[in-house]
């Protein structure tokens, strides 16, 4: 299989709880055409932390860029916003920025002539694919706990009249 590299989605919204909940259902169809399906669940909840962290400390009104880029070896997720404030990652680690970290190989901040961006990182390697051959089918489960059952030896018949047992050839 040939991955294309360097795929990228960019998305402009105004932060709300709706809105987070959508992006969510669409950052998790991208990772899923991009067959990074074990990441959906890490990246989701990392992009939900920064989301809601606009929304606690920039607004309602703020609008804001979510990026995901992934290169075949590293997916890159970033929210870009208008606020001047720069996040900080408390020692109490009670949310945001702590579970973003917690979620992620790498995170940062940088300050934009706009605003900032905050950004993580998921070492994400280029899923490989196993073509399906069919194959004769394994052995059920039955087959490996018994031995196999022993084959009588035959009788000789007896004839009821005479109780004598007929040769046998």
């Amino acid at each position: 299989m040939t991955v294309q590299l360097d795929r990228h989605y960019s998305v402009e919204l105004q932060v709300s709880a709706e809105r987070v909940y959508q992006l969510r259902r669409i950052i998790a169809a991208h990772l899923r055409h991009w067959s990074l399906e074990l990441h959906i669940r890490p990246v989701c909840r990392g992009v939900e932390e920064l989301l809601t962290n606009v929304h606690r400390h920039v607004g309602d009104d703020n609008n804001c860029v979510v990026e995901l880029r992934w290169s075949g070896r590293h997916l890159t997720v970033s929210v870009a916003d208008n606020g001047a404030e720069m996040p900080r990652l408390l020692s109490n680690g009670g949310g945001g920025l702590s579970r973003v970290m917690a979620l992620s190989d790498s995170w940062g901040t940088c300050r934009t002539a706009e605003g900032k961006v905050v950004w993580f990182t998921r070492y994400a390697k280029e899923p490989h694919t196993v073509e399906l051959v069919p194959s004769a089918p394994l052995p059920g489960v039955r087959e490996f706990r018994r031995p196999p059952a022993a084959v009588p030896e035959p009788v000789p018949e007896t004839t009821a009249a005479s109780g004598i047992t007929p040769a046998l050839v």
